[in-house]
């Protein structure tokens, strides 16, 4: 070997013995090995020599290389284990000590909604049912009068569950707790006072969309029921949630296949500043509606004789909008920083008493 190249073959040993991160071991191999490294600078020079003295030097430089680049890799490694053993002894945690006194568990933004919901309705007579996350297709859809063309129905929005030896049904990961509601009319006589929160599944995901979120369904089903009822009871509610006793809303007409009519619920706020209550802005928190004629009778109820209202509510959008929450996915990072701010104190529940 040449003495420049033996030259650069100490030099680059040497700066590898004397890296001692990650960051100073890229510079030596950009440095080296790179594409305006120095050793590859020498390589690209070949092609100006001399045939017999290009193939002598070629040899002693593809010898070089492959001698350096195993050093570099050797060192890369050695380094990379050097920097996760102290990441491991930072990090150690003796799960056998108690918690400092100052340092407390804090109750989930979610969880912590669900609980002033149920609060909230449960002083309005409301009781909290529940049913399963796999639902069959008839539940989940064609009991609420969803007819088989609803894009609700596509792969492209519903995770539908590989069919089961022996069940002749098809099955779905519920896109909404309305199966709550059909399973409620079919197993109890009215009246019905029901709310379901739960968790619910579609094939979306962005900054206010997840696969997987939380729902609050309600549903009334009595004799005399009307649309004043359902209005009351959403008004109520929204002002005891957000905690603005002259919060304007307003309902639109809309489109549902389980309700007629169907209704969408508006809160006043304020576009520039995002105040609820504040402003001369509307902004959509929930859908409703009188419950379809066909829905009851395919639970064996007599339209005739039964009326009633549902209503359906995103948990994490009012508690987005309730907390200054800007982004969807914030809910599921698992960032203990990001509880710490938005979480609640366990010793401090929503209780009846804090509702309307």
């Amino acid at each position: 070997m040449s003495d420049d190249l033996e030259i650069l073959r100490q030099d680059v040993l040497s700066e590898l013995a004397g890296a001692t991160d990650l960051r100073a071991w890229d510079a030596v191999r950009v440095g080296t090995l790179g594409k305006s490294g120095r050793l590859t600078g020498l390589l690209k020079a070949l092609g100006k020599m001399q045939p017999d003295e290009r193939k002598a030097r070629g040899v002693a430089l593809n010898r070089l290389r492959d001698e350096l680049t195993q050093a570099v890799e050797a060192r890369g490694k050695e380094l990379e284990a050097a920097a996760l053993q102290a990441r491991l002894i930072a990090e150690k945690l003796d799960v056998t000590v108690p918690p400092p006194a100052e340092v407390a568990g804090y109750i989930h933004p979610i969880s912590r909604t669900i609980e002033e919901m149920t609060a909230i309705f449960g002083v309005m007579g409301f009781q909290v049912a529940e049913g399963p996350d796999i639902e069959t297709d008839w539940h989940n859809f064609s009991a609420l009068n969803t007819p088989d063309h609803h894009p609700a129905r596509t792969d492209h929005d519903t995770f539908y569950l590989p069919p089961s030896p022996g069940l002749d049904v098809t099955r779905v990961l519920r896109t909404q707790t309305s199966g709550v509601q059909i399973r409620t009319m079919l197993g109890q006589k009215p009246p019905i006072r029901i709310i379901a929160p739960g968790r619910t599944y579609r094939a979306d995901h962005d900054a206010t969309h997840s696969p997987m979120f939380h729902q609050c369904e309600g549903l009334v089903v009595g004799q005399g029921i009307t649309l004043g009822h359902l209005k009351g009871c959403l008004i109520e509610f929204l002002r005891a949630f957000f905690g603005k006793p002259s919060l304007p809303v307003r309902f639109r007409s809309s489109y549902f296949p389980f309700t007629e009519p169907s209704l969408e619920v508006d809160i006043g706020w304020s576009r520039k500043t995002g105040e609820i209550g504040g402003g001369e802005d509307w902004l959509e928190v929930l859908g409703a509606g009188m419950v379809h004629a066909r829905v009851l009778a395919n639970c064996g109820l007599d339209p005739c004789v039964w009326q009633g209202f549902a209503f359906g509510m995103g948990v994490e959008r009012l508690a987005m909008l309730k907390n200054g929450i800007p982004d969807l996915r914030s809910f599921y990072e698992s960032d203990i920083r990001w509880l710490r701010h938005y979480g609640a104190d366990p010793l401090a529940p929503a209780l009846l008493h804090e509702g309307v």
